[in-house]
């Protein structure tokens, strides 16, 4: 059997998890994976090491270790973040973005509106703009970052045709293209900011209604 580096199969897992090939709540097993992935349990065991440091990976109590299911918290603090890294990515693309770029990113825009009903569609052309954003911004180190948040909220689930949230994300899509287009690093950063902002809400309005909230106590 094949021992590729753990840093492959670490990358292997990495995007299962991302694709929902390993979904949130799942139990994994260094025997199942190792058959899956054809490699031996050496780099599994490492890559789910490594992914448990990430907190991709969770121990659950009776299951063993299981793909991560982010609680409320948890989304708060990952678009709180996702606000941030991804303002900073939008002022430095505006900056240094070449036009090539730009370019890329406008006909994947082009194409948004056809893709509205197409959930699974839809959500692959969402992370390829993002992605282009964040290479656009020529900083690796900010890369880094944004290629980690992206694989956390990787573990929640499109929402992207539910409640006309396609075509809000698609309008705001567009505006921060023309805070880019017009190199206004200013104006991009709080397009990319209010995108963000835009889908923590909907994404916290959809967890209220799957989960509920917790009940306040009389008159706080």
């Amino acid at each position: 059997m094949d021992t590729p580096p753990a840093s492959d199969v670490t990358a292997r897992l990495r995007a299962a998890i991302r694709d929902g090939i390993l979904p949130p709540g799942q139990r994994l097993t260094e025997q199942e994976l190792a058959r899956r992935f054809g490699v031996s349990r050496t780099p599994i065991r490492q890559a789910l090491a490594r992914l448990e440091a990430e907190g991709l990976l969770t121990h659950a109590p009776r299951r063993g270790l299981t793909v991560t299911r982010p609680d409320h918290a948890q989304v708060v603090e990952l678009y709180v973040m996702r606000e941030i890294l991804e303002g900073a990515a939008a002022r430095l693309a505006a900056q240094h973005a070449s036009e090539a770029e730009l370019a890329a990113m406008a006909e994947l825009l082009e194409q948004e509106p056809a893709l509205f009903g197409d959930a699974a569609a839809l959500a692959a052309l969402n992370q390829r703009l993002h992605g282009l954003l964040y290479l656009a911004a020529h900083n690796r180190y900010l890369l880094k970052s944004l290629e980690q948040l992206s694989a956390h909220l990787a573990l929640l689930p499109s929402l992207l045709t539910l409640e006309g949230r396609a075509e809000s994300a698609h309008r705001e899509h567009l505006a921060l293209l023309r805070a880019l287009t017009a190199r206004d690093g200013e104006a991009a950063e709080a397009a990319a900011r209010a995108h963000a902002r835009a889908a923590q809400r909907h994404r916290l309005a959809w967890l209220t209604r799957t989960l509920g909230v917790p009940l306040a106590a009389p008159g706080a």
